[in-house]
């Protein structure tokens, strides 16, 4: 059978992400979508690693095997496809995509951070801390709380205490938060006390994602100091269904913004690149923000050097996060910390006020950006649901 997909769709040929997907009595395999068509690649390309219920088999085959089968991918879609590969979206179940081995969240928007000095810090006529330039800054996360769009998103309980507060006290967080940022998965990666140098970053990076860093303030704001954050990020983190290929952004590469100070040797690429993916927040159905990539400071590559510059190894399915992306004006705020200034400038959302998430509060986060050739193409959508949570440890 011919596949048809509409010019303007977001999932034509010039971007075909991977996937992994189930009907009702199958197993999860791994497939690609085509406008609103969920195309099984072990049936259409007749191989088994694609059989499998994750793309870490398949991304540990390397950038070379990726690129093959991303020719052989677009030549058999332009053909006669195999009926009983295809399926309605609508019909199939998607699942985490892949095995997240690793997880380290940064903090690479120069416009986020300087916004959170401005809250955090208001007497410092310097919003950034004196590392930031010099440095992409990130934590280490917890990779087994990630979890597919789709899947409920359970309020936190914890440890908060607020400025005025004699003592803290335990409790569901009142402070409940998102963080609209992109996710690089790693393909293949660097043995223990081997870096990936900079240049070499692309060669490692199998794709993109869509990732809410879903952030309880108050239980952040109480633990943070001196470590960093732990409980207050470690409950959930929502990615998107689909792995946008980095061969499928090669269209949507732009320069960073200009790194000053000059960055040392270890981060330094002639011409630094970012992506032009515009994203787009949707709380309880309205757009309330649209957040541009193209303003994060430091790159991809960069984060990723950083990342093992110290000797650190990476596997296949490490997961790196940008942090939140933002842009310099209220309407390109990528969390609603930012978006609120702290909870000081409610939002009216769908006729209601609102600061923070409420039990039922639901979010959406999508994103496009220019494909090969002309058009655009998509990422899918992370998307969670703030659900009560019941604490229960006696």
């Amino acid at each position: 059978m011919r596949l048809s997909v509409p010019d303007d769709s977001l999932f034509g040929s010039a971007n075909l992400p991977y996937g992994v997907y189930s009907r009702p009595g199958t197993a999860p395999r791994v497939a690609t979508r085509y406008g609103d068509h969920v195309v099984d690649l072990a049936l259409l390309l007749g191989d088994d690693v694609f059989a499998a219920p994750s793309l870490n088999p398949f991304m540990a085959q390397g950038h070379e095997r990726w690129a093959a089968v991303r020719a052989a991918l677009t030549d058999a879609l332009a053909g006669d496809v195999p009926p009983e590969a295809v399926h309605p979206l609508a019909d199939v179940t998607l699942h985490l995509p892949f095995e997240v081995a690793d997880y380290v969240d940064f903090f690479a928007s120069e416009h986020h951070a300087a916004n959170l000095g401005r809250l955090f810090r208001p007497d410092n006529p310097e919003p950034l801390l004196p590392n930031w330039k010099h440095l992409p800054v990130g934590y280490h996360g917890r990779s087994a709380s990630i979890v597919v769009s789709g899947t409920d998103v359970v309020r936190p309980h914890g440890q908060r205490k607020a400025p005025g507060d004699p003592a803290p006290v335990f409790g569901p967080s009142v402070r409940l938060d998102i963080e609209a940022e992109l996710g690089f998965v790693v393909g293949t990666g660097n043995p223990m006390g081997e870096p990936i140098p900079v240049a070499d970053a692309e060669s490692h990076l199998f794709g993109v994602v869509l990732f809410n860093d879903w952030s309880a303030r108050d239980i952040q704001a109480w633990e943070y100091v001196p470590l960093g954050p732990n409980l207050g990020k470690s409950f959930a983190s929502t990615v998107s269904a689909w792995v946008v290929p980095l061969l499928a952004l090669t269209g949507a590469k732009v320069p960073t913004p200009v790194q000053e100070p000059a960055v040392l040797p270890y981060l330094a690429l002639d011409e630094p690149w970012g992506l032009d993916v515009g994203l787009e927040i949707e709380w309880n159905g309205e757009v309330v923000s649209r957040p541009p990539y193209s303003a994060m400071y430091w790159s991809p590559a960069q984060m990723l050097a950083h990342l093992t510059v110290n000797g650190a190894p990476t596997r296949t399915g490490d997961l790196f996060a940008s942090g939140t992306v933002s842009g310099p004006s209220k309407g390109e705020r990528g969390a609603f910390i930012e978006l609120t200034w702290g909870g000081a400038e409610p939002v009216t959302v769908a006729g209601e006020v609102r600061t923070f998430l409420e039990d039922g509060d639901e979010v959406v986060i999508r994103a496009s950006a220019p494909g090969v050739g002309g058009g655009r193409i998509g990422f899918g959508e992370a998307r969670g649901r703030v659900v009560a949570g019941e604490w229960t440890g006696g």
